[in-house]
């Protein structure tokens, strides 16, 4: 008799899994594949990527003190070692102005290179440091903005030696925290129950309510200032203004999936990619209304964390386990 309970359950379970499945298959695939799988001698989670004012020529940082060199675009990828004695330090952010470029790192480790990375040097920072850094945006020469995992924000202008401490108090500890080009910043909460954001000018972050039951994984900005969520189950929400709490309705891309959304990027106007777990990735091209899915990255075993459009012709995902993919644009459509 349990026998038979026991097969009956199996029977159960694979219907609703192909149930599910059948629910999944209803997203039309894209009708080429623009991303080159890239596998990368790691089993690092790829942090962040930037290119040097030779757009042949960039780095990529991960977990693990994951540090690669690209000289070709990003076609091949050469691991790099800097010797930071015996801590176990992940690299969380990267970023280059021209040639002068600034790493930040976990637990306190901020680098710096005047020379396209040929050398890099270590800026000490204080032990009173309000939390760990997270990432860094070059702005100008010697001119950088850091900031930390419970936001707090510092802007230094002669290269690392001194820092101006742009916000007064703290955000608490972030899920993850994202700047717009001219400055603004969004950060979602640990647990993502609540969003704040900061505009230059400002001396507090202001906290937000989520305006859903569904706890935030990452926000982040459009080029013209408008943000966007990700929330848990692979829902996304676009704002209809730069209005803060200005909300369109929420759209799942995909419906009845398990997994959820990482991160969100667009590579031109209206055209919106979305990654996240189990190799998924998704394409909408007219502002979100309707999406494709590329299959062929479904193949690929990693979750995707991030998406980097350095412009039009370059992007790349950064997955786990040394998975990189680089957008085509000869496969474009």
């Amino acid at each position: 008799m349990n026998f038979l309970f026991d097969r009956l359950k199996q029977v159960l379970i694979l219907v609703l899994v192909g149930f599910l499945c059948v629910s999944c298959s209803k997203v039309p695939s894209v009708s080429e594949n623009p991303w080159q799988y890239i596998q990368l001698d790691t089993d690092a989670i790829l942090a962040d990527l930037a290119f040097t004012s030779d757009s042949n020529h960039g780095w990529l940082v991960g977990t693990k003190a994951t540090l690669f060199e690209t000289n070709d675009g990003g076609d091949t990828w050469q691991p790099k070692i800097i010797d930071l004695g015996e801590e176990k330090i992940s690299f969380t952010g990267i970023s280059f102005y021209d040639n002068e470029g600034w790493i930040t790192g976990q637990p306190n480790v901020l680098l710096h290179t005047s020379n396209g990375g040929e050398t890099w040097d270590r800026i000490p920072l204080s032990d009173k440091l309000p939390g760990i850094p997270y990432d860094i945006v070059a702005l100008a020469p010697d001119t950088a903005e850091m900031v930390t995992n419970l936001g707090a924000i510092y802007k230094t202008t002669d290269g690392g030696k001194t820092w101006k401490g742009l916000v007064e108090g703290a955000v608490g500890v972030a899920r993850s925290i994202n700047r717009s080009a001219d400055g603004k910043y969004v950060a979602v909460s640990a647990r993502g129950n609540f969003y704040s954001t900061w505009q230059p000018g400002d001396t507090e972050w202001t906290p937000h309510n989520r305006n859903s039951s569904k706890r935030l994984q990452n926000m982040g900005f459009f080029d013209d200032d408008r943000l966007w969520l990700i929330a848990r189950g692979g829902q996304i929400q676009l704002s209809e203004s730069q209005e803060v709490e200005n909300w369109a309705e929420p759209i799942n891309p995909e419906y009845s999936t398990s997994w959820g959304f990482l991160d969100l990027a667009t590579r031109q106007e209206d055209e919106i990619w979305v990654a996240g777990g189990s190799g998924n990735l998704l394409v909408s091209r007219d502002g979100g209304l309707t999406w494709e899915k590329d299959r062929e990255v479904e193949s690929v075993p990693s979750n995707l964390y991030k998406i980097v459009f350095l412009d039009l012709d370059r992007g790349f995902v950064l997955g786990e386990r040394g998975v990189l993919l680089k957008y085509n644009t000869q496969n474009a459509v």
